[in-house]
């Protein structure tokens, strides 16, 4: 049985590489990945994967029985490359897909939902078996930004009150790898959040809790985020794109409580205190 991995060099996919090396699974992992030569540090298979070219992606799936789907990261450009990566797996014969969705796709308001909605369209008249793991944020999204927030003395964003449930990318691969290696997971569609949710006033205070210094949250406008964070140096469509995201949060479009993800895993996710005393 060959499992492959699309994007197993990045964050989350090394992650999930990881977990399945763990479980056992290190001699029949398949990395399927823009450049090889990237990948030569997982120490496992890496074969050639690009989104945009449909024979080399049938090519690349021959021989794949399982295939872990991280959806790709050109937003607006993901709908056709992911119709591309599932039209080949189904020619290859991959038996089944577990794909990276996000929250609640068929409800939220964020403007990733589309793409992913759409995907899990396709895979629904594809024929092939497939799991469809509705992803909620990363706390890395956010803890990302706490030195920063150290430096400048408060934590900013345009979340208001909007409660956040995220969990550690480690908690979302270690769910990955869990589905993709039980059969008993085959048609399942799971929505995945962290135990814990908290407002970034409520991060921030957290953050001044490990730190021993005062680092309130100011909440700002949306347009007023977007262009601090382009004065800083973020391309324009990503830092349109986080305070959009950030509103989507205000409305409640990051929240969950039904806890699939520990259920999932068998342990609490990761909680928010841990991963910020992890970049301080």
């Amino acid at each position: 049985m060959k499992i492959g991995i699309t994007g197993a060099t990045g964050q989350l996919g090394t992650l999930v590489v990881e977990q399945l090396k763990k479980r056992g699974f290190s001699d029949n992992l398949v990395a399927l990945v823009r450049s090889k030569e990237k990948a030569k540090s997982l120490e496992i298979e890496a074969r050639e994967f690009d989104y945009n070219n449909s024979e080399s992606l049938e090519k690349a799936l021959i021989g794949i029985d399982r295939l872990v789907f991280i959806s790709a990261n050109e937003i607006g450009q993901r709908a056709r490359q992911h119709k591309n990566v599932i039209d080949a797996a189904k020619k290859s014969n991959v038996n089944w897909i577990a794909y990276t969705s996000l929250l609640r796709a068929d409800s939220s308001t964020l403007n990733l939902a589309g793409e992913h909605l759409t995907t899990e369209q396709e895979l629904k008249t594809s024929g092939v078996n497939h799991t469809i793991l509705r992803n909620g944020w990363y706390t890395e999204n956010y803890t990302a930004s706490v030195p920063s927030a150290i430096e400048n003395g408060a934590f900013i964003g345009c979340t208001g009150d909007g409660k956040i449930s995220s969990a550690a990318r480690l908690d979302f691969a270690e769910a990955l790898a869990i589905v993709i290696t039980n059969e008993e997971h085959k048609g399942k569609v799971f929505e995945l959040a962290g135990d814990e949710s908290y407002t970034l006033t409520e991060l921030a205070a957290e953050i001044s809790n490990q730190t021993g210094k005062n680092i309130p949250y100011n909440n700002l406008p949306e347009e007023a985020y977007a262009s601090i964070l382009l004065q800083v140096g973020l391309p324009e469509g990503l830092a349109k794109g986080l305070a959009s995201w950030d509103v989507s949060a205000s409305n409640g479009d990051l929240f969950d409580d039904n806890h699939q993800l520990s259920t999932l895993l068998g342990r609490p996710t990761t909680p928010l205190a841990k991963s910020i005393s992890e970049v301080l």
